[in-house]
């Protein structure tokens, strides 16, 4: 059996879906247009230039989860994934998810977006794992707070090792195994594995994997 392991904004969607989630509370006037719309877009834009502080953006970005009931945010999740995830899922990305699923490897998401944005859309690809940020939760009602080691840059590698070892399994376990990424921001678990793939890459992940000669490739 192989591991494959795939980035999920801009890697599987055309788009980033942690940005367009907040884009989409401004739109439905949940969050202040004036105020959320610059700092979602600041923060964006040092996720880009790998100068992002992981535990300030989630003070933002979860803080919309602990007020409003669970079935408020499930309704709008399902507007969400129909008028801004689904235009982003191209039939590329869908091809190459089967290729991996009916070879038989076990294949997982692992995203530094939290899991309550990103579980139904990674259950819309078909994809069994996730290995996401984790939104704490007390009682079923979100608190506003990650739990544990963000999904983000090294943190990836420490969740995915927890992961892998809940299954009794190790990177060791596998033959071969491949991570699907957009971002410079991945380069420590890309580093890990023995197929390193850059999808539709920012221009330092691009010139990294073309000094080392990993395999550029695009799912748009």
């Amino acid at each position: 059996m192989d591991l494959v392991l795939f980035d999920l904004d801009n890697t599987l969607l055309n788009g980033d879906s942690d940005f367009a989630w907040a884009q989409f509370l401004i739109t439905k006037g949940v969050l202040d247009r004036e105020v959320q719309e610059a700092k979602n877009i600041r923060f964006y834009e040092q996720y880009k230039a790998g100068t992002l502080d992981i535990f300030e953006f989630l003070d933002f970005q979860l803080a919309p989860l602990a007020r409003h009931s669970r079935d408020q945010l499930d309704a709008w999740h399902r507007e969400f994934m129909a008028g801004s995830i689904a235009p982003m899922i191209t039939d590329k990305a869908r091809a190459l998810v089967r290729e991996h699923l009916d070879s038989g490897a076990l294949v997982a998401v692992v995203t530094a977006t939290n899991s309550f944005v990103t579980g139904p859309i990674v259950r819309e690809l078909g994809i069994p794992h996730l290995v996401a940020t984790i939104p704490a939760q007390e009682n079923g009602a979100f608190t506003g707070k990650p739990r544990g080691m963000p999904a983000f840059k090294a943190g990836k590698i420490e969740r995915v090792d927890a992961w892998l070892e809940s299954l009794g399994l190790y990177t060791g376990s596998f033959a071969r195994s491949w991570f699907y990424s957009d971002s410079h921001n991945d380069l420590p678990l890309m580093s890990r594995v023995t197929d390193p793939i850059a999808v539709d890459p920012d221009d330092t992940l691009r010139a990294h994997a073309q000094t080392a000669g990993w395999p550029v490739i695009s799912l748009r």
